[in-house]
This record gives C-alpha cells, sequence and structure tokens, in this order.
C-alpha cells in the first residue's frame, strides 16, 4: 500500500510540486493541528527558503540572469 502511494506521489504529484514545498506544506499542515510546534515550523521554513535560494542561485550562475 505504501509503495503504491510512494508511486502516485512520485508519478503526479512531484509534476507540480517541488519535494521540498510539499514538505513545507506538510509541516505546516501539522503546526496548524498542533504536532509540530512553532520552533520547528520555523526551522523548517528556514530550511526550504535557504534551500530554494541556493537552487535559484546556481540557475542564475549557470544560464545567467533572467529577464522579467
Amino acid at each position: 500500500m505504501v509503495a503504491r502511494m510512494k508511486a502516485f506521489a512520485d508519478k503526479y504529484i512531484e509534476r507540480f510540486i517541488s519535494r521540498k514545498f510539499l514538505a513545507w506544506l506538510t509541516a505546516t499542515g501539522l503546526c496548524a493541528y498542533g504536532t509540530v510546534t512553532s520552533d520547528n515550523w520555523t526551522a523548517i521554513t528556514l530550511a526550504y527558503i535557504g534551500t530554494q535560494a541556493l537552487v535559484d542561485m546556481a540557475v542564475q550562475w549557470k544560464h545567467g540572469p533572467t529577464k522579467e
């Protein structure tokens, strides 16, 4: 059952949402539910923002600045 759910997530959800963002959404939901403390949520959020910034910086370094 778990393997089937993972296969579904890998096939469909990964196309639309990055795994980091999915982890952040899960942490936000757990924080709202009361399972994750605000300190843990803050750590997860900072990790998400930091890793996303590194990815953006790497893309800009490789391909040059984007024209928006």
